[in-house]
Parts: structure tokens; sequence; C-alpha cells
């Protein structure tokens, strides 16, 4: 079955943008395979926009750009499957793609049959340069239509921004995953901004169709094509991963993984982190707990709505996993160190009801022992704590 969990994989925009070929993603393709991420899980390698000719051919069919793939689609497609990954690429429901190549608008089953042929397993499905005059969930419910009608299983990563509160109707209308957001850059900022514009949304979200907070970019160090911005520290990308992680979100990598630093392919590659994300029971994240606080006149600049001198800018999450396991983690959006308390009567788990959380750490695989009534902990700035936990009775 299609996104029985969230889907994962790599992409091409947020490093490569217009300048991709076919020898970058056989070596993107061989990568995956000898560095491990197929094996954690990484499973579709998307071509993203850029990847055809400005017009169609005298058929009415999409062609790719011979400069860049001279051995046509099929091939490539060919060599990606021959590496035990899926293969995805990207069209637009728009007249024309984000990048002003030909689209899909009108071209829907046309297009969804060229795709099967050439052997696509997943398309990312954007919204630029829509009619006016036409209906998005309309048009949406075709493409879902059209990919059906080939026969061919192929994952639906749908893609509008949010228009017309997508998150109401994108799985009725057979969509594998969907985006309702704009788009990520590679800065605390944007990524910060996006997760929490999502909250209220988080429960919107299950198997077989999942909120997409959009490509990854941890370990970009604003190396690419979405560089925008101050760069993230090691600290914001764990933030970022784990955040994905917690709220069970496709996890597509942005990063050039040709060239990760070791500590992002570890982050990447987390084997507990993923385990989260790729939860049986796939539940949303619970917010128990946000705190407001002065922000000091030096960190307003930084905050993710800046210029305002009270921000809730520490939270704490807990996350039911399957066979009775739990995530609580801590999140301190202020650059300076803090202190964080998780209150567990917060999280139905009072003083008196005997039980505490047993605790390890994610990240460094700590034992923490038993703690109850409340585990507060120290975050630096722009970073956050993650650890696994069990109910464990203790005696007063």
């Amino acid at each position: 079955m299609i996104a029985a969990k969230p889907p994962m994989g790599w992409n091409s925009w947020n490093t490569f943008g217009k300048d991709i070929d076919e020898k970058l993603i056989f070596q993107i393709a061989d990568t995956m395979v000898r560095e491990g991420y197929r094996d954690a899980g990484y499973e579709y390698l998307v071509i993203d926009d850029c990847w055809s000719l400005k017009e169609r051919d005298s058929d009415g069919n999409l062609v790719p750009d011979p400069e860049k793939f001279p051995h046509g689609m099929k091939a490539v497609a060919d060599y990606v499957h021959g590496k035990g990954l899926k293969f995805g690429m990207y069209s637009c429901a728009g007249i024309l793609t984000c990048a002003g190549y030909p689209s899909s608008y009108d071209h829907e089953y046309e297009d969804a049959r060229l795709f099967a042929r050439w052997g696509v397993d997943y398309l990312k499905y954007d919204y630029c340069n829509f009619p006016r005059n036409a209906d998005g969930v309309n048009r949406y419910h075709t493409m879902s239509m059209a990919l059906k009608a080939t026969g061919r299983e192929i994952c639906f990563a749908a893609c509008n921004w949010g228009h017309q509160q997508s998150w109401n109707w994108m799985r009725s209308i057979g969509a594998h995953m969907y985006r309702s957001t704009g788009d990520i850059f590679d800065n605390f900022r944007s990524f910060m901004g996006i997760f929490q514009s999502q909250l209220e949304h988080l429960c919107q979200s299950g198997p077989y169709c999942f909120n997409d907070l959009d490509m990854l970019t941890v370990g970009m160090y604003n190396q690419g094509n979405v560089a925008i911005g101050k760069p993230c520290t090691d600290g914001e990308y764990r933030m970022q991963f784990s955040l994905w992680c917690l709220a069970g979100a496709p996890l597509m990598i942005g990063a050039d993984i040709r060239n990760l630093v070791p500590q992002m392919k570890k982050l990447l590659l987390n084997k507990e982190l993923i385990r989260i994300d790729q939860d049986l029971e796939c539940r949303p994240p619970c917010l128990v707990g946000r705190r407001s606080v002065m922000v000091p006149e030096e960190d307003r600049e930084n905050a993710v709505e800046p210029l305002r001198a009270v921000k809730d800018q520490l939270f704490t999450f807990i996350k039911h996993l399957s066979d009775n396991e739990f995530v609580i983690a801590y999140y301190n959006l202020f650059t300076e160190e803090r202190d964080i308390s998780f209150i567990f009567a917060d999280a139905g788990v009072p003083y008196s009801s005997g039980y505490g959380f047993d605790m390890r750490d994610v990240f460094t695989g700590e034992e923490l022992g038993v703690k109850r009534d409340y585990y507060t902990v120290s975050v630096p700035g722009h970073d956050c704590k993650v650890f696994l936990c069990r109910l464990a009775p203790f005696h007063s």
C-alpha cells in the first residue's frame, strides 16, 4: 500500500534547482545505496522542476531536456529501480510549472499515462500559474484519478500551499501527502515558522495521507537553491529533523548527500528518530507546554516573529507511539540556553498516579532512569532535547 507510513526519500530542488541531469541522479542513487539511506527507509529519488523542454512535442507530450537527460526518463527510472529505489518526478496543477516549464493543467490524463510508461512511482504536484477561474479541488482530484487510471501505484504528493483549506479535503480526493505551506528556506525562521503554522493541522495527518512540512534542509549550511538568510547551526538542524519526525511528516532530504558532513549524515540516519516518524500508529504530537516569557532586547530580532516583547518560545510535546512507548521533547526557540520543565500531570500522569517515565535520550542513548512528577532539562539556544519513554511505577 502507498504511504501507509510517511514517505521518505530525496528531492533535487533544495540544493540543485534547475541544475539537474542524469549523471547527478545516477550519483545520488548510488549514494543512497552506498551510504545507507535506502536501508534506513529513504526509498524515493525525486527529480523536481526544470527537467523538460519549454514546449511539448507535436503530439502534446512532455519532453525531457535531451541535454540534461540524453537517454530519456525511462532509462533514468530503470537505473533508479535497479538500485532498489523508487523514482519520482514533478509537475504542476497550473498552466506552467513554478520555473516556467509546461505543466499538466488540462493534460492530466495524458501526462499521467506518460509518467506511468516511464516508470514513475511518485509525483510531486505543485500549484504555480493556476488559472483564476479554475477549481483547485477539482483539478487535484482530476490528477488523482488520472494517476489511478494508469494502473500503476504512484504516490501523489500534492502541494497547493494551503489554498481552499486543503487540509480539509486532500485525504478525500486521494492524495497520499499534501503540502499546505509556502516553500521552505535554509534558515531557522523558515522551518520553525512552517512547523508552528501547522500545529493546528498535524491532527489532519495519518496513514495514507500525510501533512507534508516540505523538504528538509538538514545539512545544507546555506549551500544550494534555497539558501536565504542566516545559515542554520547543528542545533537548529536537530530541531528541524526531530520536529519533522515528531509530526510524522514525510522525510524528503534536500541536501547533497554526496558531501554531507558526518554529524548531519548521522542525524538523518538516526534510527530512533526515524522510528518515531515511521511509527505504526502515526499519531500527531500533543503540545503540553507552551511558555510565554519576556524576550530580552537582544533576542527579539532572532525570534520567529520578531519585535515582540512577550513570545511563546519554550515548547514541550508528548507523542504516543505504538507498544505503549512515548516521546517527550523540549524545544528552546531562544538564542541562549534555557531551563524547560515538562510537568507530567499535563500529559495525564500526575504524581498521585504512582507512575513516572523511564527516559532515554534519543541523541546520546543515555538511560536516565525513572523520573516522576516533572523533569526539567537545560536546553541550549535554538536546540532541543528528545527522549523515548515508558511508563514505570514508583513507590513514594
